[in-house]
């Protein structure tokens, strides 16, 4: 909270002159709060695939240690402990608090202004928060090739900057991220990014949507892959892999020949 002239707010507004630090939208409060929230909302769609929503979810294996656990996974099992291959979603959570709020004597809070009517940033429309997800997501695909099957979703509840259109398409495209989304469907009356051109940042509406393609993510079989090699040498892998009798074999077969 921020104390404006006498009054305490979540952000200061910004049509004050008060000289005040910004606050952080995303603190470890908040944090555990909006985890147990994703949680409490997800867990449904775990059990419709025979699955478990679990928060700090430790896999040394593919990089997820006590310090930098999985914000929620989908597993098949309780166990914040888990192995890689009972691992069969990931959920980095930049959630935080996007509108302001005046708080009253009553120890209530009056809603005041969204997002553009104060000073803070709040979830993915913070560079940092983007770069955190990104960065973790990365660790956790160069950490180990037994994360290769693991899809990566970022859940937050704002929109995303025009600065990071461009790079959330990119992340999807390559296969490091499968998604950004926003749980958040109307954060303002304003325009406001709802999806980027390849929807690697999408705002969803309703739990049936997320139900949809959460369902559609777990039942993909996906393999993440990234290499750099000469021409010569992925025609010769190609060629291999094309020998195969079925698309599915090819590749399988593509995939484990990557590795050499």
């Amino acid at each position: 909270m921020v104390n404006v002239k006498g009054k305490y707010y979540a952000f200061q507004p910004k049509n004050t002159e008060a000289k005040v630090s910004t606050p952080q939208s995303r603190n470890s409060f908040v944090g555990s709060t909006t985890e147990k929230w994703c949680k409490n909302l997800f867990s449904q769609i775990a059990r419709q695939n025979g699955l478990y929503a679990v928060n700090g979810v430790v896999c040394e294996e593919i990089g997820l240690s006590r310090q930098s656990s999985a914000d929620m996974a989908f597993c098949t099992s309780e166990s914040t402990f888990q192995r890689p291959e009972n691992i069969k979603l990931i959920f980095e959570i930049k959630m935080g608090i996007v509108n302001n709020y005046l708080y009253c004597d009553d120890d209530d809070f009056e809603f005041c202004g969204d997002y553009t009517t104060h000073k803070g940033n709040p979830s993915l429309l913070r560079s940092d928060s983007m770069l955190k997800a990104i960065g973790k997501s990365i660790n956790l695909r160069v950490d180990s090739s037994r994360a290769k099957k693991i899809p990566i979703i970022i859940l937050g509840n704002s929109p995303i900057t025009t600065s990071y259109v461009k790079k959330v398409d990119c992340l999807k495209q390559s296969g490091v991220i499968q998604k950004f989304i926003s749980l958040y469907p109307n954060p303002t009356n304003q325009d406001f990014i709802k999806e980027s051109p390849e929807r690697g940042f999408e705002t969803f509406g309703s739990i049936e949507e997320i139900e949809e393609y959460i369902g559609q993510i777990l039942n993909s079989n996906m393999n993440y892959f990234s290499s750099m090699m000469s021409n010569r040498d992925l025609g010769r892998i190609i060629s291999i892999a094309n020998s195969e009798s079925t698309d599915e074999l090819k590749g399988q077969r593509f995939i484990e020949m990557l590795k050499l």
